[in-house]
């Protein structure tokens, strides 16, 4: 073997041990920022800020507990209470251990559909003479067709606000609960989606 093919049978023993796979070289399964295999996929431009943020925050997302997820509505605990079956008295007290009647759970006498419900709190007074007031928390479902007397949140113009709406032969008015507040007749060329009907409220008399 001349001194040339020396050169190359070394460059082609330095070539095997250092190129190729070799068992055990890479970053091991698991060991990642995000703990788990990942895959490359294509995604719409516009949506590339909202995934980063999630992923930024996906080891907190991915630990946070079952029943404070976002995700998984039906998954939050039961808390049934006594309701009691006598009726308050302005008067007297009397006893009422003897007459509890059933328990009640909130969150099932509020959510009829989990998956399509969320709440928000009152800001304004437009909406008081039907109880709604402010800083009250309404409960809104967005699986009920919002129709003619509903009480709705609607997005006008991109603004939330929670109104009465009016439905009459092709006209469409958001109907204020308050004569301080005039009603809002719907242009054509107004944006207005609805949110959402509104099922119910509910408020805390004091802080604990």
């Amino acid at each position: 073997m001349n001194e040339s093919q020396s050169k190359q049978t070394a460059k082609r023993k330095k070539t095997q041990q250092h190129g190729g796979a070799r068992p055990g070289a890479g970053r091991p399964k698991g060991s990642g920022k995000y703990k788990e295999p990942t895959k490359a996929i294509r995604v719409p431009v516009g949506s590339i800020s909202h995934i980063e943020e999630y992923l930024n925050r996906y080891p907190e997302v991915k630990e946070a507990p079952a029943a404070y997820s976002d995700e998984n509505p039906k998954n939050v605990a039961k808390l049934a209470v006594p309701l009691y079956s006598s009726r308050v008295a302005a008067g007297h007290p009397s006893p009422a251990e003897d007459h509890i009647d059933d328990t009640l759970d909130l969150n099932e006498y509020m959510v009829r559909h989990p998956d399509s419900t969320f709440m928000l709190r009152v800001e304004g007074e437009s909406m008081k003479d039907v109880g709604i007031l402010p800083h009250d928390i309404l409960v809104v479902d967005r699986s009920i067709p919002a129709q003619h007397n509903k009480i709705v949140i609607a997005a006008l113009d991109g603004e939330l606000t929670v109104k009465r709406l009016f439905q009459r032969g092709g006209m469409i008015k958001l109907c204020a609960e308050n004569q301080a507040f005039d009603d809002i007749e719907i242009e054509s060329e107004a944006d207005l989606v609805i949110w959402g009907v509104v099922i119910g409220s509910f408020r805390r008399f004091q802080s604990f």
